[in-house]
């Protein structure tokens, strides 16, 4: 059989960021109806890591050197606890649509955090668009109404984790990490997934956890996030860097809470109003403007 042709490929991994990053919501809350947070994105993290840092191994990444292990720790706290944990406890509280446009306010984040670079201060176009991101916000959780559009708990759980994965993007970009993508990426993910489950023992999930009652549907979303969501798509997404133009790879940023909020609305019932349609409108153009504006270094893994 004739191997895919190369255009094919690049679809085909394009499909995967968009598509699976974009389900992975979805996938959480459905993880969620019978395992805990922290130990279910703990397991997933972990699992992943192991398996990426194998493939790396495989294919003759040197060892990973002492060096590595504190800004792995740190990484994978600001990325995988901070950046995804936040996700997964608010997902207990807001629906998965509004998570993914909570989180998609990241690049904002990214903006603000530059400003105090003056070599790498957005301009004003930039400027225009965090202001446009933040009124998106401010329509979409609504906190200045006597009946607040979202969960603002939830919400402010995840604005703050978007900050958080902000500030790791930030700084991986000078820790001393593994010159292998895949075997940095490992490291980190299976750091975060550690510290993750960690959270979860110390927040007594382990004792809490039924693994009887865990549910066949639980049980395959939380397989569908390690095996598509961590490996598959975050693979995909290394080779697009490679191959294709980053600006390009980077629109996975504004494509992905379309993809989550259709989801939530069309698989998972969730409720789709006008006033979370004009924020996500809002946000997404935010995020098409930071995003072309700029030459993002991409984060480590979703």
């Amino acid at each position: 059989m004739a191997s895919p042709r190369p255009s094919l490929l690049v679809l085909l991994a394009f499909a995967s960021i968009y598509l699976v990053w974009g389900s992975t919501y979805l996938a959480i809350r459905i993880a969620l109806e019978t395992l805990p947070p922290f130990t279910m994105a703990g397991i997933r993290y972990l699992f992943a890591g192991i398996v990426l840092g194998a493939v790396a191994w495989r294919r003759g990444a040197p060892p990973v050197r002492a060096a590595h292990l504190g800004p792995a720790l740190l990484l994978g706290a600001l990325l995988f606890l901070g950046g995804n944990g936040s996700v997964v406890w608010a997902e207990q509280r807001i629906s998965s649509g509004l998570a993914a446009l909570l989180i998609a306010s990241e690049p904002l984040w990214v903006a603000l955090l530059l400003l105090r670079r003056a070599e790498e201060r957005p301009s004003p176009r930039v400027f225009g668009a965090i202001a446009l991101g933040l009124l998106g916000l401010a329509i979409l959780t609504d906190p200045f109404s006597g009946k607040a559009a979202a969960d603002l708990l939830g919400s402010g759980v995840v604005v703050l984790g978007a900050l958080s994965w902000a500030a790791g993007s930030l700084a991986s970009r000078t820790a001393t990490l593994p010159s292998s993508p895949v075997q940095s990426g490992a490291l980190q993910m299976a750091a975060g997934g550690a510290i993750l489950l960690l959270c979860g023992a110390a927040s007594g999930e382990f004792g809490r956890i039924v693994w009887s009652a865990v549910s066949l549907r639980s049980a395959l979303a939380l397989s569908y996030l390690a095996l598509f969501g961590s490996i598959v798509a975050f693979t995909a997404y290394l080779w697009l860097l490679k191959v294709a133009d980053p600006s390009l790879v980077s629109t996975y940023a504004f494509v992905n809470p379309v993809v989550a909020v259709l989801l939530g609305w069309g698989v998972g019932g969730e409720a789709l109003s006008v006033r979370m349609a004009v924020a996500a409108a809002l946000i997404v153009l935010a995020v098409v403007l930071i995003t072309s504006g700029r030459k993002r270094r991409p984060a480590p893994g979703s």
